[in-house]
């Protein structure tokens, strides 16, 4: 109850279920923030670290960025928590026993995350007929493999770049969590002219201020090794990437990367977050302060779940990318104009934009259902 009243609010949480079947190790958490644009779209995250607070904050996240994004969906996430390396048999047995313990929430329309991919929603929508992000074999548009999320990302950082007078040919990039999202906003970067000088993933970090070849690096995840294993470039700790001289720095791992205790250490003109929550309120306030530009996380990570929305209703490949550069890029621009205008941090120009959104359709739903009554 406690953690409940501390993220209650006026627009949520709607629902929240915690699911525990001891028999096949399954540990969760749903957090279904607001559906008044519609019912939730959010990811399923599989992490043995997870936690019910992680799992509120994301659905707020969600909530805010379909919104920003005109989506007609709410927000919301799922927290499993284990560890999602655990042998293929047994993780679709844990997906599978997830889908069926949440088959009767269908306000909530589960999603690939971290820890879990395409393959994951096809266990789930054969279990329950209803996620965002299946395989292409089953019709889906794959939004992992083709980056879209990255794809986003990239657009955002070519559109903040204009704030603060830097040209992306030869911009200086670096990519903490080069995974599903980092590894695709490296490489769509790179073929716009932008030098990766740095990279880490949980194996470590690898830096060369002359440029790591992109290519090489992606062959290397897709062989299923670490950025670590780069044959050049100066290796060291995970923790390192932050101390990586740069002007764009991408974090796109885990939430709450950069702390208190560390923002000092980041040198970079432009943060652009790959990740959800990657930065404390005490992180955002110091670079804000430093005048480096931080845009908010549901403005530029956008692009994978208007991909899966776009999915989700029918339309095609192409019209999803589309759809990811123009409202990713109008979002970009109106939020930092907005910033300036205000003097506010970008995170709160793009908040008031998006709960003006959510206020106005909670006017128009029955009062059991606008939120969390």
């Amino acid at each position: 109850m406690m953690e409940i009243t501390r993220f209650a609010d006026e627009l949520g949480p709607y629902q929240i279920l915690h699911l525990h079947q001891p028999s096949v190790g399954l540990k969760a958490t749903v957090v279904v923030d607001n559906v008044a644009c519609g019912p939730a779209v959010g990811g399923v995250r599989m992490a043995p670290d997870v936690s019910t607070e992680e799992c509120f904050r994301l659905a707020r996240a969600m909530t805010f960025k379909n919104s920003a994004a005109g989506l007609p969906h709410g927000g919301g996430k799922a927290v499993i928590a284990a560890d999602p390396g655990m042998p293929p048999a047994q993780k679709e047995q844990l997906l599978r026993a997830f889908a069926t313990a949440i088959r009767g929430l269908t306000d909530y329309i589960p999603g690939p995350d971290m820890g879990t991919d395409e393959q994951c929603m096809g266990w789930i929508h054969d279990e329950i007929g209803r996620v965002v992000g299946l395989p292409e074999v089953l019709g889906g548009i794959p939004l992992d493999t083709l980056g879209a999320t990255g794809f986003g990302l990239a657009s955002a950082i070519d559109v903040a770049r204009t704030f603060i007078g830097l040209e992306l040919k030869g911009a200086r990039v670096v990519v903490q969590g080069f995974g599903a999202v980092g590894r695709h906003a490296a490489r769509v970067l790179a073929e716009k002219g932008a030098v990766l000088v740095g990279a880490c993933d949980l194996g470590g970090t690898v830096v060369d201020p002359e440029g790591l070849d992109v290519a090489t690096l992606l062959a290397l995840k897709e062989e299923g090794r670490s950025v670590s294993e780069y044959p050049r470039g100066r290796k060291l700790d995970r923790d390192a990437v932050v101390d990586v001289e740069c002007d764009v720095w991408i974090p796109a791992a885990r939430p709450d990367v950069l702390r208190a205790d560390n923002v000092g250490r980041l040198k970079a003109k432009l943060v652009a977050p790959g990740a959800n929550i990657p930065c404390t309120p005490e992180a955002e306030k110091a670079l804000h302060q430093r005048g480096v530009l931080l845009l908010p996380d549901f403005i530029a990570n956008a692009g994978g779940v208007i991909c899966a929305v776009t999915e989700y209703h029918g339309g095609s490949r192409r019209a999803a990318f589309e759809a990811i550069d123009e409202k990713i890029r109008h979002n970009t621009r109106v939020v930092v104009e907005e910033s300036r205008r205000t003097g506010t941090l970008p995170r709160q120009a793009a908040v008031a934009i998006a709960e003006r959104r959510v206020r106005e359709a909670m006017r128009s739903r029955r009062w059991s259902r606008a939120a969390g009554r």
